[in-house]
């Protein structure tokens, strides 16, 4: 898993890197996406569908796990529209075969940093660093991004209270932050489940409220409505034999 996992990474940025290339020399700008809500729930299939097709017509490389281009697509509209091409993005609890990263890259942004537990000596991939790092306790100078997204990170055991004080803290005023996340307006039993060392945690009604309630304590106010109901479970987890949905938040930094 591991090899098969950096031969993806190499054959992404080497695509990434490729194809940066060709458009500047055409003097090619991209699109910007397709609006979406910058806080919204995957409520059908449909919706991660529409996505995809998205996500072709910008010609933006699909992540392998299909539902999950719905949450990448959102958070990095919801960057570029906010913060623009020139900003400074960590993608905290990221993996190097990510979408975002790869996406703000081939949207001309330069300033791109990725960290993790799992990460040992810097790696730089077409300029983007991925570093070792907790996204609870970083060493990065305050307000040093414009953004930081978050993406399918919290639910492995992260504890949010420190995760949110510590992007309030280096997130310019301005900013934002970007969180998505497994989600179930009625979340199914995961007694006994494991995955990544963690117990397997699907967020409900409840505990976004929280989330919610904590971010504004530190100053990420809730950007559009919070209504956390769906009428399916789109996503389905193989592992786990769990199905149940995703929901993207995004915060302006006060």
């Amino acid at each position: 898993m591991a090899v098969a996992k950096r031969a993806a990474e190499r054959v992404l940025w080497a695509r990434i890197a490729m194809r940066r290339k060709l458009e500047a020399r055409a003097g090619l700008i991209r699109p910007l996406p397709a609006d979406m809500p910058d806080t919204d729930v995957l409520r059908d299939a449909d919706a991660w569908r529409a996505a995809v097709e998205e996500c072709k017509r910008l010609r933006l490389p699909l992540h392998r796990d299909v539902p999950k281009n719905w949450d990448a697509l959102g958070a990095v509209g919801t960057v570029l529209r906010t913060v623009g091409r020139e900003a400074a993005v960590l993608d905290a609890g990221t993996a190097r075969y990510s979408a975002i990263l790869p996406w703000l890259r081939l949207y001309g942004l330069c300033d791109l940093v990725g960290n993790n537990l799992e990460f040992g000596a810097d790696v730089r991939r077409d300029g983007v660093l991925f570093r070792y790092g907790d996204i609870t306790a970083t060493d990065f100078p305050d307000h040093r991004f414009d953004a930081v997204t978050c993406m399918s990170v919290i639910e492995h055991g992260v504890p949010i209270e420190p995760f949110l004080a510590e992007s309030a803290r280096i997130i310019r005023p301005g900013g934002v932050l970007v969180v998505a996340t497994d989600y179930d307006q009625d979340p199914p039993d995961t007694s006994g489940l494991t995955a990544y060392g963690k117990p397997v945690h699907i967020f409900s009604p409840d505990e976004i409220r929280d989330l919610v309630a904590a971010a504004a304590r530190h100053g990420l106010r809730l950007r559009g409505e919070l209504a956390l109901e769906h009428s399916e479970r789109p996503v389905h987890w193989n592992r786990t034999r769990l199905s149940y949905t995703f929901i993207r938040l995004a915060f302006d930094r006060t």
